[in-house]
């Protein structure tokens, strides 16, 4: 029988996680997309701590009227200037399962315009 979408979006997960792991001196950007919002969190593996998260439902960013590709980036932008404050420069990009295209892709871009390296 086929693997429904989620399935095979979570095995994928789950073969990126394997190598993919945040440490204290390298969290990990963990994105999780739905079909209205995008939300970003970075953890600490380690120790099993969420350091700072951003998602489109934050009061500044759902207010501005823009297309979701932009809210994205707006998101990413939000989730490097939390890490910076949090003395975090150098992350590991979780890119969730989700292609890194679209919406996944515009976060990464502006988290690395707002300083963070990936």
């Amino acid at each position: 029988m086929a693997l429904t979408k989620n399935e095979r979006r979570l095995r994928i997960k789950n073969r990126i996680r394997k190598v993919v792991s945040g440490t204290e001196a390298r969290p990990r950007l963990a994105v999780y997309r739905s079909n209205k919002e995008i939300y970003a969190q970075i953890v600490d593996d380690v120790t099993g701590n969420t350091i700072s998260s951003a998602s489109s439902r934050d009061k500044d960013i759902s207010a501005a009227k823009a297309t979701k590709t932009e809210v994205a980036k707006l998101v990413g932008k939000a989730i490097a200037e939390k890490a910076m404050k949090a003395g975090i420069e150098t992350i590991a990009f979780d890119r969730g399962g989700y292609l890194y295209h679209g919406r996944v892709k515009s976060l990464a871009e502006g988290a690395r315009e707002a300083g963070l390296k990936f």
